[in-house]
């Protein structure tokens, strides 16, 4: 069977809650900077799903991935984890004052298409899309011909 765990709530003052409190100072300090345009980078893997929002420099403003929202095992890669990812971060791009974006695909996981129809449907206006996977051409060298 295994170890029981205990969840403990976190108390006033804890580490838990001190990482919370850095990471909010840390959005609003960026809502400070005055930026209303970002690149969305949708990493979508067999495994993960990691959305980056940029600034038009490609300076990371914030991220977010199915992992880090709390799914584990093959639920990362669902499309139902993606789309919980693209709400995350169309909430923290509205924190920063992020409304328009352009959105930049890679990879060939399953959670493509519904980050996208998340993130669309969060009120970021997309004003473009692109498709950024890489594609092998003629591959790596083949083995040598085995000889017994």
């Amino acid at each position: 069977m295994g170890k029981k765990r205990i969840i403990t709530k976190a108390e006033p003052g804890s580490s838990l809650e001190a990482g919370a409190k850095k990471a909010e100072e840390a959005l609003s300090k960026k809502a400070n900077l005055g930026i209303d345009e970002g690149c969305v980078y949708i990493n979508s893997t067999y495994n993960n799903t990691i959305i980056s929002l940029t600034d038009l420099k490609g300076n990371v403003l914030t991220w977010v991935s199915a992992g880090n929202m709390g799914f584990k095992g093959t639920r990362k890669s669902t499309p139902f984890a993606a789309s919980k990812v693209a709400e995350a971060l169309s909430d923290r791009a509205k924190k920063i004052g992020v409304n328009r974006v352009w959105v930049i695909i890679k990879g060939i996981g399953s959670g493509r298409e519904s980050a996208l129809r998340s993130l669309a449907g969060r009120g970021l206006e997309i004003l473009s899309i692109k498709d950024a996977t890489p594609v092998p051409h003629n591959g790596c060298r083949p083995p040598k011909v085995r000889r017994v």
